[in-house]
């Protein structure tokens, strides 16, 4: 095999790509990102050591996460990107080892292999070998590594956001490059290694509740909003993403040059934030999940604005109105520079671009209803408590997460279709895409579907329920009529899965498959321990959670 890589739901054959990714991921790209992976351990490894001694450094701390988010499945797909970030991480992985050392630690040779590997940019590939993830030959501590790395690269991807709104936390910081440097100790009982994902889900909570804040005090609580699903007839831009600093600037940016703004997939939820609203030239949502780009990108006829993952390799009829920025990129792509020294991003290529091209195709029309974050429900509590004392709602149903191309995804919105109409969909993520168009109505004035926001607001369900805990005055988050029906496909579900567990939930049900990256001795601790368990038929499945 050329490459190896099991990260996301769609792996090939439901065991890994090993050619070619199917997310379009190029064998050396993989295996650049498997390098990067590999360098930032042995990074991690001295910068925890130092810190133990005393030193912080704030570089190393930020480098590791953007290190970690742009290997996310679907965020980057640019070699030369990957070459110049490697680069840097043997130079910083220098800086931090003799910080270390002046700090009065001491660099043994016990260290793992990834601490004094060296290179030049042209002997990455012909090294990557040796960072491969069946380098770890004991299956079962190979899926635990797996699984916590996959969780701390979701717990980056929070820690990004919330440091581009000014919020940070070195205890975050400090976990992850503790958890990428045990995941290359091969003392580490099994038992060790499972305590180390549920600490991860611990910090996974820590993350999410930060970068809640950080939202919530730069943009305002979110708000119940209908958002439109039409077009204008003036030039657009289509941001998407999930990056909310940049949905700002660009919106600044953009005002009273004749430029809409539209989300697209993750980015929906911008509308539902007040700071947002006082920008007439937001005009609403354009198309659907992620994996639908390559037609929706085609009507759109404006560029296109990727803020992170996902992006899918573009197709060659719009690949020039494509632009990257952040963590994002692909090989070919237009590029926006990171802010410095606090400066915003300079947007005005795509703006100037977007005023050359035609007005979007309008695809669909009407709105949808979203912006049931934890603060909005909370303004609903009394209502939503009635109606479960009064037996109006029987039964909450989390179903949260991520869409994605495969047919059998089409479960969630028959599952959606045929849920009785005393339950409530509590969701956040575009998993929503399955079912948030469908006419479901509502229990007493209460939307049959309840939208939070991103995957990155999937902290909003959690404080819904332990706040329903507190109010029934129930003494296990298990004995809340809640169901937890979730849709995964990449590593930011993956932070969350471990989340809910540290939090305790159980009994969780994920599909549409179970990760490949789970050995079957780990599945069967998740059951033993967690109830985990995966999907069935939507009658059966409906019948069971019902019982």
């Amino acid at each position: 095999m050329s490459m190896f890589c099991y990260q996301c739901q769609e792996a090939s054959k439901g065991t890994g790509c090993t050619v070619r990714g199917v997310c379009g991921k190029t064998d050396d790209v993989a295996n650049m990102q498997d390098l990067l992976i590999y360098v930032l351990k042995g990074i991690s490894i001295y910068a925890t050591r130092a810190r133990e001694l005393g030193v912080e450094n704030q570089e190393v701390n930020k480098f590791v996460v953007d290190g970690l988010f742009m290997t996310i499945t679907n965020a980057n797909f640019d070699k030369a990107r990957f070459t110049e970030k490697i680069t840097k991480a043997l130079e910083l992985r220098e800086v931090i080892k003799a910080e270390l050392v002046k700090a009065g630690g001491v660099i043994d040779a016990n260290l793992p292999e990834c601490t004094t590997w060296v290179g030049t940019a042209d002997t990455f590939e012909a090294k990557a070998v040796d960072a491969s993830i069946l380098k770890t030959e004991n299956e079962d501590v190979r899926s635990l590594r797996e699984l916590v790395i996959y969780g701390i690269k979701g717990m980056a991807a929070y820690a990004e956001h919330s440091f581009n709104l000014g919020y940070e936390k070195n205890e975050i910081y400090a976990f992850i490059q503790k958890a990428l440097a045990q995941t290359t100790n091969d003392n580490l009982e099994v038992s060790e290694l499972v305590a180390l994902v549920l600490e991860c889900g611990k910090f996974g909570v820590d993350a999410m509740a930060l970068l809640d804040q950080a939202n919530t005090t730069t943009y305002g609580n979110p708000e119940i909003s209908k958002v439109n699903i039409g077009v204008r007839s003036n030039p657009g831009i289509l941001i998407s993403g999930h990056d909310l600093k940049d949905m700002e600037e660009l919106l600044k940016q953009t005002e009273g040059t004749g430029v809409d703004v539209y989300t697209h997939s993750e980015m929906l939820p911008a509308n539902y934030y007040p700071s947002f609203k006082k920008y007439s030239n937001l005009v609403g949502n354009y198309g659907n999940a992620w994996w639908k780009q390559d037609s929706e990108f085609e009507s759109f006829n404006g560029p296109i604005l990727m803020t992170t993952n996902c992006i899918t390799p573009p197709k060659a009829s719009y690949k020039d109105r494509v632009y990257t920025t952040g963590a994002s990129g692909f090989d070919g792509l237009k590029h926006i520079a990171d802010r410095v020294d606090g400066n915003v991003k300079d947007f005005s290529a795509i703006i100037e671009h977007a005023k050359k091209c035609a007005a979007p195709i309008e695809i669909e029309r009407g709105e949808i209803v979203g912006g049931f974050a934890h603060n909005q429900v909370f303004a609903l509590a009394d209502k939503v408590v009635d109606a479960v004392k009064t037996g109006a709602i029987k039964r909450f149903f989390v179903m949260a997460g991520c869409d994605g191309r495969m047919k059998g995804r089409e479960y969630y919105t028959e599952f959606a279709k045929e849920l009785p109409n005393d339950t409530v969909i509590l969701t956040a993520g575009c998993a929503k895409y399955r079912y948030n168009k469908l006419e479901l109505g509502d229990i007493g004035g209460i939307p049959r579907v309840l939208d939070a926001g991103q995957c990155n607001d999937s902290y909003s369900l959690v404080v819904i329920a332990m706040k329903l805990k507190e109010i029934f005055e129930l003494n296990d988050i298990n004995e809340l009529p809640i169901t937890y029906n979730i849709a995964w496909y990449e590593q930011k579900a993956v932070i969350v899965l471990l989340a809910l567990l540290h939090l305790g939930v159980k009994n969780i049900h994920l599909g549409p498959t179970l990760p490949a990256f789970l050995s079957p001795n780990v599945v069967n601790v998740l059951v033993e321990n967690f109830g985990i368990a995966g999907i069935g038929t939507v009658e059966d499945d409906i019948k069971m959670f019902m019982a």
